[in-house]
């Protein structure tokens, strides 16, 4: 059982980035459709769970000790490159979107010009990956449970002090941007994203384990959280429409409300996870280009760094209902091989029998 929940939590931890804590992204992909978006979540977590299972169920099976065996045989030999390639963009983005949301952060809490914060995330990205500073880094994931902590007094907040009737809500909430024009639509591509770039990671936890029930349970177990995760921020958002409507930062506006102080430790989670998902994901694409112990790495870092950041100008909002939708379609891919990898491994066990 500790096994599973080890594999659960990383799961967890690899889709609550600073678009998902900022509730930008639920607000796009999930409440911007009003009361249906319930269904939605419920999609979302049943198509997690899924997934979740069967990459690492994949990687028990495999014995994965590098991402790219798993990869390789959900796409075979002539379609895993092609995979490998896809997951690598959806990285990329994701960092884009990171430096994006530093600039929305300090423009929203301290009112500096976001081009400004997104530089200094840049920066702080860039020394700290040329410098391996790990220390930094699993600090900042020691704190992480913390930290959400913070999120959950934001949920209570919301869903206590509503002020406006369900259809009032209701009316405000279809208003807003969203990514897709049907909520199921939405739903798919918001699993599809996360997947293309958390499916290495899965593969290499389920490698960690001979027990392949383990891995199936703690793939399932991390789906459901994160289905109950998006489902309360969700109705979070809903509850305080009149209040998040139009906003970058969602949970960082009902921060404010309950106080500044508040407000400035929510900033704070936030910078944290952006910080932490953007040198994640530019490191994981960097040793994909090069070996780590190549004196090229380092210029990778800088070009990926600074490339990420003039893509980033083009505003956190945007990014995630474009950009990410984009990305969606691009995991959407990886979805298919995968069921296709399943069915496949399905038809040989039948086989052997």
């Amino acid at each position: 059982m500790k096994k599973s929940i080890q594999i659960a939590g990383t799961f967890v931890s690899l889709v609550v980035g600073a678009g998902f804590a900022s509730g930008q992204e639920i607000m796009q992909y999930f409440t911007s459709f009003g009361l249906v978006s319930v269904f939605g979540c419920i999609v979302a977590a049943v198509i997690f769970a899924f997934l979740g299972m069967t990459l690492a169920q994949i990687g028990s099976d495999l014995q994965t000790t590098s991402h790219k065996e798993g990869i390789h045989y959900i796409g075979g030999r002539a379609f895993g490159p092609v995979l490998d390639l896809l997951i690598s963009i959806v990285l990329f983005g994701i960092a884009i979107v990171m430096f994006a949301g530093a600039g929305a952060t300090f423009n929203q809490m301290y009112n500096m010009e976001p081009s400004f914060g997104s530089m200094l995330m840049t920066l702080a990205v860039v020394f700290t990956l040329l410098l391996n500073a790990n220390s930094i880094i699993n600090m900042i994931a020691a704190l992480m449970p913390y930290l959400l902590g913070v999120i959950f007094i934001l949920l209570i907040y919301s869903l206590f002090t509503v002020d406006y009737s369900i259809s009032e809500l209701n009316i405000i909430a279809k208003n807003q941007q969203s990514a897709s024009s049907h909520w199921l639509t939405s739903a798919v591509l918001y699993v599809s994203y996360n997947i293309a770039a958390g499916a290495a990671m899965l593969i290499l936890m389920g490698g960690t384990t001979k027990d392949r029930k383990a891995a199936r349970r703690g793939g399932a177990l991390g789906g459901g959280v994160l289905g109950l995760l998006i489902l309360l921020i969700n109705l979070a958002l809903f509850a305080k429409m009149d209040i998040v409507a139009g906003v970058d930062m969602p949970t960082l506006e009902l921060a404010k409300q309950i106080h500044p102080t508040v407000g400035n430790i929510m900033s704070i989670v936030l910078l944290a996870m952006i910080y932490s998902t953007a040198v994640g994901t530019l490191y994981i694409l960097a040793v994909r280009i090069v070996k780590k112990e190549n004196i090229m790495m380092k210029i990778i870092v800088i070009l990926l760094s600074l490339v990420g950041f003039a893509a980033s100008l083009i505003g956190f909002t945007t990014l995630v209902g474009k950009l990410y939708t984009i990305m969606g379609y691009l995991g959407m891919v990886l979805i298919v091989a995968i069921v296709l990898a399943q069915i496949r491994s399905l038809r040989t066990k039948k086989r052997k029998i």
